[in-house]
């Protein structure tokens, strides 16, 4: 339990330094520390990211640093990604999810090791493109489990032109209502019990530590703090890769052979 702790401080840490990337902590945590099977962990860190997402909201919403509309334009495509995304998680082997899960890793690393964006020289996109974004978010949300926050503040920046502090603000809301979604569809469908007290140990915690980082925040440079978060993401996305790339390959090849296995008819 003891790990788990610990793994809780280093979500809310990474969430109140740099503004995203704790959602990303919350599968590996649950898996590699808490030894969690994947698709419980998968359901169980929708719950962790919508709590402390929640509660990164409310105050951003109380100083009016939220944009309603962008939250409808990207929040509702991002709620049918969520729904497709889940169910589509329903019929994907738990290696591949952790292989996909991987590569979001890995994207989010070198995302993380360019300067941030800022709202600067940036006109708003057609309205389309805003849609597309959040259902591309929305999917990933529901397939692998992750809020997407590290898709999410970039493109509320780019598409929209939001400013970076309500960005963050409207991100959450995003992040809190694509993981509510995610978390009831795959809690509905699933057949495993759900480790409540697990959920609420790290929600808080998470929560206790994103206050914490924001504070810290003050005195640590951000591209620092950045860099070297995305070279722990590297690591991390590279050994998730090296587990699960072997249960992947023989479940496609069992998957392989099965359909190409000669049809047996009986002739009476």
């Amino acid at each position: 339990m003891m790990l788990a702790w610990l793994g809780a401080v280093l979500i809310g840490l990474s969430l109140g330094l740099l503004g995203s990337g704790g959602s990303i902590l919350t599968v590996p945590v649950l898996v590699y520390l808490v030894g969690e099977e994947p698709k419980l962990a998968i359901t169980e860190s929708l719950a962790v990211v919508g709590l402390i997402a929640l509660f990164g909201a409310l105050p951003c919403a109380w100083k009016r640093c939220t944009n309603w509309r962008a939250v409808l334009l990207f929040g509702l495509p991002g709620l049918a990604g969520t729904f497709l995304g889940t169910l589509l998680s329903h019929a994907l082997p738990a290696a591949l999810q952790l292989l996909i899960f991987a590569v979001v890793m890995l994207m989010a690393a070198s995302r993380m090791f360019k300067p941030a964006q800022n709202a600067q020289d940036h006109q708003a996109r057609p309205w389309w493109q805003v849609l597309a974004a959040g259902l591309g978010v929305g999917v990933l949300t529901g397939v692998v489990g992750v809020g997407g926050g590290f898709l999410i503040l970039p493109a509320l920046v780019l598409l929209l032109g939001l400013p970076m502090t309500v960005a963050v603000g409207t991100s959450l809301v995003i992040i809190a209502l694509n993981s509510a979604m995610g978390f009831t569809m795959h809690a509905l469908s699933g057949t495993q019990a759900l480790h409540w007290n697990l959920i609420g140990l790290l929600g808080g915690i998470g929560i206790l530590g994103s206050f914490a980082g924001n504070y810290l925040s003050r005195f640590l440079s951000q591209q620092a703090l950045r860099r070297s978060f995305a070279a722990f993401l590297v690591v991390l996305g590279g050994y998730i890769l090296y587990t699960n790339v072997p249960s992947a390959l023989s479940h496609w090849q069992q998957a392989r052979s099965g359909a190409s296995a000669p049809v047996t008819v009986l002739r009476h």
